[in-house]
């Protein structure tokens, strides 16, 4: 329940952020500065909700810094030998970068410190996660149209020295009526104890009024033999 709370705290959080109407929502999209960011994400074996905001002096859409705050919370099992695990994980990462911009090509890199906190259910001493951690994540998004206005694709990746845990997605799609960008996705997450892998479809940038959605589902497995369906929305809003 506090994870459905958490995620709910961000969606209105963002709702708050800019309360403008349909008539100047193009406007505020095209001279951002600043962009607030939430979701979440379930299946399976967890769930986890995110949130935070990426801001640039200069412009979202121009070469510059840019410094991006992420916090997250979430559960997820695991194995631990016949002994199933439950862990409850809180992360925040403050990282500044800079944003690259070649015609249709976008990309931003980014490194800064990492805090995370894990608690254990049962206890399980031989995971060095246990506890309060504190170290550095670092990473990249991209985004590219080899056909503008027509096929995009789009990368990220966010890695930390906190558990030594990596986080990756990798996403192509067409642009379909004009509205949204549709198209398959893959995604890869893992750290020194466990894998997860997922293939599916997702929706990206359905705009309505000053909001911009995206959402994905598909099929994943891990490294504990658990397969399952997943699924994920989020929703940014750009000021």
């Amino acid at each position: 329940m506090r994870i459905v709370a958490f995620c709910a705290a961000l969606v209105a959080a963002a709702l708050a952020f800019c309360r403008i109407d349909a008539a100047r929502a193009q406007g505020a999209a095209e001279n951002a500065h600043a962009l607030l960011f939430s979701g979440f994400d379930i299946w399976r074996g967890g769930g986890f909700a995110n949130g935070g905001l990426l801001w640039a002096p200069q412009g979202l859409t121009e070469d510059g810094f840019t410094l991006k705050l992420m916090l997250g919370a979430g559960t997820y099992r695991y194995m631990s030998g016949a002994t199933e695990i439950t862990g409850r994980q809180y992360v925040a990462s403050l990282l500044p970068g800079w944003h690259f911009k070649r015609d249709t090509l976008e990309v931003t890199v980014f490194a800064g410190p990492d805090a995370q906190q894990h608690q254990l259910s049962p206890d399980n001493p031989g995971n060095r996660l246990r506890g309060f951690h504190a170290g550095l994540r670092g990473g990249f998004d991209l985004w590219f149209e080899p056909v503008p206005a027509e096929m995009m694709v789009t990368g990220s990746l966010s890695a930390s020295t906190v558990g030594t845990n990596l986080w990756a997605r990798a996403a192509t799609g067409w642009r379909t009526f004009d509205l949204v960008w549709l198209g398959p996705e893959a995604i890869a997450y893992g750290d020194e104890n466990y894998r997860q892998f997922r293939v599916g479809l997702h929706a990206t940038g359905l705009r309505t009024e000053a909001f911009e959605w995206s959402a994905g589902a598909g099929w994943g497995s891990d490294t504990d033999h658990r397969r399952g369906a997943y699924g994920r929305i989020g929703l940014l809003v750009r000021k």
